[in-house]
């Protein structure tokens, strides 16, 4: 049985995907961006700043279905350049717990909107995540 979700609490795009797809005890969560919820638009081009809202935006809608960053199995970061790996991987790190959950990074010609970081992730429904 396949649930789909569209987050109130982000924003409203128009494009034709949903934020997040559940198909039994596996969910899949969409490209995040360092978006604000109230008008779409990058947070500011700092890296920094769009990392930080973009795992803002990724716990926003995993709490909305009764979920943590701890039910994260696998992520997909997507970076423009690089060279701000360590930046990303800094504030990923102080956002997530041990153990973390499997993740690929890979540099991309470009983002949506100019960003320079996306995230997309598949999570377990398991009330206990990820296992220790």
């Amino acid at each position: 049985m396949k649930n789909h979700h569209f987050s109130p609490a982000l924003h409203q795009s128009t494009a034709p995907f949903s934020h997040f797809v559940r198909d039994g005890d596996t969910g899949y969560v969409s490209g995040m961006i360092g978006q604000r919820p109230e008008d779409g638009a990058l947070v500011s081009d700092d890296i920094a700043e769009q990392c930080t809202a973009m795992l803002r935006n990724v716990e926003t809608l995993l709490t909305e279905l009764g979920l943590t960053l701890a039910n994260l199995l696998r992520t997909t970061i997507y970076l423009t350049d690089y060279k701000d790996f360590n930046v990303i991987n800094d504030i990923y790190a102080a956002a997530m717990k041990a153990p973390y959950p499997a993740r690929t990074t890979l540099q991309v010609a470009g983002l949506p909107l100019g960003a320079k970081v996306q995230i997309d992730a598949v999570v377990t429904m398991n009330e206990h995540g990820r296992v220790s």
